[in-house]
């Protein structure tokens, strides 16, 4: 398992761009409430500890994890958020109805990644049961809320970093890296 050594909670303060700034959304599903509540404690302790305002986190419900993707959709449209975070879980069943959930929703959430220009971080935890849902929402692996948090914050800053733009007038070397020409300034005396 991917978190089988990992700790899900853990992150480096020292390692995180600056927070206090950014507003972050989070579309929380309703169903699995108990697994997607700790989630999103997780995710909101996270955004706290990391200095942003707690008015600037907006939390929308959705009933289950497949209305994630309009929920995340439409707090793209309307709110002004650097980053949001989608928080589901889906638990297997007996049913193929797992596949289907699970295979929209992570193709859904691409899809909003592909078409805007507002990160949206996949918190959606698909467990084949319910103690592996608890173990990663505050459990024995720790909450994978946290690292969405910190997974949004790194994104909205590489958002706010590549929309900053440069302009040189020098050519790239073969590397890939801008040559930058010293040009002397010549101040002229009265």
């Amino acid at each position: 398992m991917a978190t089988e050594n990992k700790n899900l909670s853990e992150y480096d303060k020292n390692t995180i761009p600056n927070a206090k700034d950014f507003r972050f959304g989070i579309v929380v599903s309703e169903w699995n409430e108990t697994i997607t509540e700790g989630l999103y404690n997780g995710a909101f302790d996270a955004l706290i500890d990391c200095e942003v305002p707690a008015q600037q986190i907006i939390r929308w419900n959705v009933p289950g994890s497949f209305e994630l993707i309009y929920g995340a959709k439409k707090m793209l449209q309307t709110q002004n958020v650097d980053a949001v975070i989608v928080i589901g879980c889906v638990i297997q069943g007996e049913t193929k109805h797992f596949d289907f959930v699970c295979e929209g929703v992570t193709q859904g959430i691409k899809d909003l990644n592909v078409q805007t220009d507002i990160p949206v971080i996949f918190c959606v935890l698909t467990d084949n049961n319910m103690q592996q849902s608890i173990d990663r929402s505050g459990g024995v692996h720790g909450n994978k809320g946290t690292e969405a948090a910190i997974a949004a914050i790194k994104m909205a800053y590489i958002r706010q970093q590549a929309s900053i733009s440069h302009s040189f007038n020098q050519p790239l070397l073969s590397s890939g890296a801008i040559q930058i020409e010293e040009t002397p300034i010549t101040i002229e005396k009265e």
